[in-house]
């Protein structure tokens, strides 16, 4: 009889299950101490409780371990310097959701040729991840594939649902059951309205598809997740982050029942796509604070050890250390310095 599934199917490969990677490389008592402190610190930000100014910073997405690691070092150092008036939280992202296709990011593609051994890319990530929190950092990433999180989501201080997710009913279930606060970025057209239905969803309870701990399918029933934020990131209408961009969301927020506080993606849109105006953004992030306002509560950049983008061209031997692969960064002494002279605000 003719086959009537799988048509376009061309192999199935079985995965580690969670358990199996978290038994590998287990939760340490320093890691536990640093995911579970740095996430009260972002909810008392969120409360309006805690003045500071989160920064989330770090390369556009992770694809080389060892420059994530040295990058988090640096960042560590700098966090410790800045503690009274920011708290730094590493960008550590795994997943690059895409327009059309390319590289899909290390969970995906972890030898950046092709070849998908996604179960060494959750080793790395959640290696990575383990070396970043047991020195004291926090880790912020996007979940963008639903089972992810199994894996790598008890090392995440901070999360976020993607600009092409947020409008996604899976994704806001599964936020609806994450253990950090998520942050839901407006639709690529520059939409609020997605972004902030995305928060009410996930503050309700869900069940939905999922994967336990041995990988089985099974049925998913959450609590909802109470500690949502928008993040601005601009549109195709053009950035957002103006005091009447952000007098406009605090307002939509407020009269939707949400608390008026959200992030500034200064990359994206808000830099019309270009990494070295990322700094103008900050700059208006920081000005826009400076009376007192508390509607900002944080802002992210993309950065990297060494400024611009490169092209994956074939031979991963060849790329340039700490140059990303996919959007432009900000080298570390522009980060560094952008970040000491907030300090000062």
């Amino acid at each position: 009889m003719q086959s009537t599934q799988d048509i376009n199917i061309q192999e199935i490969v079985s995965l580690i299950s969670p358990r199996q990677l978290k038994d590998e490389l287990p939760i340490t008592p320093a890691a536990v101490d640093t995911v579970i402190r740095t996430r009260e610190e972002v909810k008392a930000i969120l409360s309006g409780n805690d003045p500071r100014l989160i920064v989330v910073a770090g390369p556009c997405s992770i694809h080389d371990p060892q420059a994530g690691l040295e990058y988090a070092k640096r960042f560590k150092a700098l966090a410790d310097r800045v503690a009274g008036k920011l708290l730094l939280i590493m960008r550590v992202y795994f997943e690059k959701p895409r327009t059309t296709v390319g590289w899909k990011g290390l969970i995906n593609d972890p030898h950046l040729d092709d070849t998908f051994d996604i179960s060494e890319g959750l080793k790395l990530a959640r290696r990575l991840l383990l070396q970043i929190t047991e020195m004291g950092l926090p880790a912020a990433t996007e979940m963008l594939e639903p089972i992810t999180p199994q894996y790598i989501a008890d090392l995440v201080t901070l999360a976020s649902i993607g600009a092409r997710t947020t409008e996604s009913p899976t994704h806001r279930q599964m936020a609806s059951g994450l253990s950090m606060p998520v942050g839901y970025k407006n639709g690529t057209e520059g939409n609020l309205d997605v972004a902030i239905n995305a928060m009410q969803a996930a503050q309700s309870t869900h069940s939905f598809l999922g994967i336990d701990g041995e990988g089985r399918t099974c049925v998913v029933r959450t609590k909802g997740n109470p500690w949502g934020h928008l993040i601005l990131r601009g549109g195709r209408s053009g950035p957002n982050f103006s005091a009447e961009h952000v007098e406009d969301a605090v307002s939509k927020l407020q009269a939707a029942g949400l608390p008026g506080r959200l992030v500034v993606d200064c990359s994206h849109a808000n830099s019309s796509k270009d990494y070295r105006r990322q700094k103008e953004v900050f700059a208006d992030v920081l000005r826009q604070r400076q009376p007192g306002h508390s509607s900002i509560i944080g802002t992210m950049l993309e950065s990297n050890l060494h400024e611009g983008q490169q092209k994956l061209n074939g031979d991963p031997s060849k790329l340039k250390y700490g140059v990303s692969i996919t959007d432009g960064c900000l080298s570390w002494e522009e980060t560094e310095s952008l970040i000491l002279a907030a300090a000062q605000v």
